[in-house]
């Protein structure tokens, strides 16, 4: 195919606000990191992606743009050639897959523009209307540490208070079911929460992610309390082995997005039964096309598979959207960040959901475009924020002096 070639790749890394949210690692910072990536082929066509935005990330892209030009976009096996190539054998392996996918969704956004065909069509074809959503809850402070003045959702630190941001965020978008980010408060208290959101909200499906925060005997203490109340337990503890420990013991699903995370977590993962669902990410796994292929392998094993989230924007959303609505068997509602994010890089701003669902965006490849005027000013937040590198550790210190990064923590 003509003018398919890639003339330039840009990656420009930004900063976006971000609200003050708990998990088992901390609290997160005023900004969150990512990068925006534009493939440019030399028929004018611009690509767009969006992938992290800290320090191993823009580097690694960086080694690996000058070499792909020339290069056609839908060379995906040699994508991944040039990426091995170029960042060769570091201790990170995992960085890999993450700049591979980072490139990836930006040619699958040039070929759709080049095509006039929508990605998910590119992707096998759209099998649902719309993509639900899950309300992806998360204790929170009041405020930044040093701010003046706080965000709309307020302090939730309590059952009472997680169920005002449920109500919150279900009137606002229209979700079904619902996540609690986890592993911040004793076990017994996070619990007390669920079922404060179950007596609120009693046909909601309900999940909880401790991040790995509970140890394996703790789990198992806690495991009566919570048969019959969730649809899965996301990564209450940590690593493979004690993961199929905990499995064996329960017939409540447990989904990772930790334990299994990439092809080589396969085989001994689904070998020990660590995980009845596989929580996918385009960003890690290296793209749609990877996540395509551990949606087959999820199909063929009888494993669930929905989608891990991080605090994102509409380009990375967008990405999600077109994969999901490609994927047949997408067991559960995906999550997502998305709600808790101010900021937008793409022109018309927000996507919106609609009862608790987005639908594909209209137009060809992701169907959505650059706002360079929004995309300038986060660029500007990035050069002046003082932030590089993800520490919510640090972050969470400033708040409570004597916290300690550990996991599992409980």
């Amino acid at each position: 195919m003509s003018n398919t070639r890639i003339a330039d790749i840009r990656v420009t890394p930004i900063a976006f606000a971000d609200p003050p949210l708990l998990n088992n690692a901390g609290c997160h910072e005023p900004f969150a990191l990512r990068s925006i990536i534009e493939v440019e082929t030399d028929g004018g066509v611009v690509g767009l992606g969006e992938s992290y935005g800290t320090k191993p990330v823009l580097a690694g892209l960086e080694a690996v743009a000058p070499r792909l030009v020339g290069r056609d976009i839908t060379d995906l096996n040699g994508l991944w050639r040039v990426c091995r190539s170029a960042l060769g054998e570091g201790p990170d392996q995992r960085l890999l897959p993450r700049i591979v996918g980072a490139i990836e969704v930006a040619c699958w956004d040039a070929f759709g523009k080049a095509t006039g065909r929508r990605v998910c069509d590119l992707l096998g074809g759209q099998v649902r209307d719309a993509v639900p959503f899950s309300a992806y809850l998360f204790y929170k402070f009041a405020r930044h540490h040093g701010a003046q003045e706080g965000d709309t959702w307020g302090e939730v630190l309590t059952p009472e208070q997680m169920v005002d941001e449920a109500r919150a965020m279900i009137d606002a978008h229209g979700f079904q079911a619902i996540k609690l980010k986890a592993g911040v408060f004793e076990p017994a208290e996070e619990i007390a929460a669920l079922h404060a959101l179950r007596a609120a909200f009693p046909k909601a499906p309900l999940r909880i992610d401790p991040n790995a925060g509970w140890h394996v005997h703790t789990t198992l203490k806690h495991l009566p309390e919570l048969t019959g109340l969730l649809e899965y337990l996301e990564d209450p503890t940590l690593g493979i082995p004690a993961m199929a420990l905990v499995q064996a013991a329960t017939d409540i699903p447990l989904a990772t997005n930790m334990c299994i995370v990439h092809t080589d977590d396969l085989a001994p993962g689904l070998s020990a039964g660590a995980a009845r669902v596989i929580l996918s990410d385009h960003h890690y796994w290296g793209g749609l096309q990877a996540c395509r292929e551990l949606a087959r392998i999820c199909a063929v094993w009888d494993i669930g598979l929905s989608m891990h989230s991080n605090s994102h924007l509409g380009i990375s959303l967008a990405a999600m959207t077109h994969l999901a609505a490609a994927t047949p068997n997408l067991t559960y509602d995906c999550d997502t960040h998305y709600p808790w994010q101010v900021d937008e890089v793409i022109v018309g701003g927000k996507l919106p959901f609609k009862g608790g669902s987005l639908g594909v965006p209209d137009g060809p490849g992701l169907g959505i475009e650059l706002d360079r005027d929004a995309l300038a000013r986060l660029h500007d937040n990035y050069l002046t924020c003082g932030i590089t590198t993800r520490d919510d550790a640090s972050e969470m210190r400033k708040h409570w002096p004597d916290f300690a990064a550990m996991r599992p923590r409980f």
